[in-house]
């Protein structure tokens, strides 16, 4: 119950507590190498030259907002796919809370721990409370941030980066 509590009170000062990141598009991405849901490590150094990157940070897994974005993910990955892009969601939840997370959630892409919190540091998303704020980094294949949106609606997390990624002129999947 107090693990319940704790996690409530963690997500209402979440809502108030977006913090923009120093990062700015145009600057060189962090480069990362955090395991996945699925047992690999993934960087994004493997991406460059060959896919735009999406990084879709977020707070804590089974929470609500976190459930709606990936569940959006799930049911409309398929619009992201269409284009040369690879995207994965990214938390500093310990790999066990994220693989119970994903399986729950029937995930089908990457969901990256960063228990060390690192990455996030490095990405500038770490908030006071200690978690990531709700950030997506796009990141073009000469490892180049080319948008940064912090203005991110869980429920229709899928169609909102799909649309962002034409907007940015990515080329469709072959």
């Amino acid at each position: 119950m107090f693990k319940l509590s704790l996690k409530l009170i963690l997500l209402s000062i979440l809502s108030f507590s977006a913090m923009a990141t120093d990062l700015k598009v145009g600057d060189t991405a962090p480069n990362f190498r955090l395991q996945s849901t699925d047992g690999n490590f993934y960087q994004l150094s493997d991406y460059l030259g060959k896919q735009t990157l999406v990084l879709a940070w977020y707070p804590m897994a089974n929470t609500h907002g976190c459930t709606l974005e990936c569940r959006s993910l799930v049911q409309k990955g398929h619009l992201i796919r269409e284009f040369n892009a690879v995207y994965m969601m990214a938390s500093v939840d310990d790999l066990e809370d994220n693989q119970d997370f994903a399986k729950k959630q029937k995930a089908d892409f990457p969901m990256l721990s960063d228990p060390s919190k690192e990455t996030a540091k490095a990405y500038d998303v770490l908030n006071f409370v200690r978690v990531a704020s709700r950030v997506t980094f796009y990141v073009g294949k000469d490892g180049k941030i080319i948008k940064i949106d912090e203005d991110i609606n869980a429920a229709t997390a899928a169609e909102d980066i799909a649309a962002n990624l034409k907007k940015l002129g990515v080329e469709k999947s072959d």
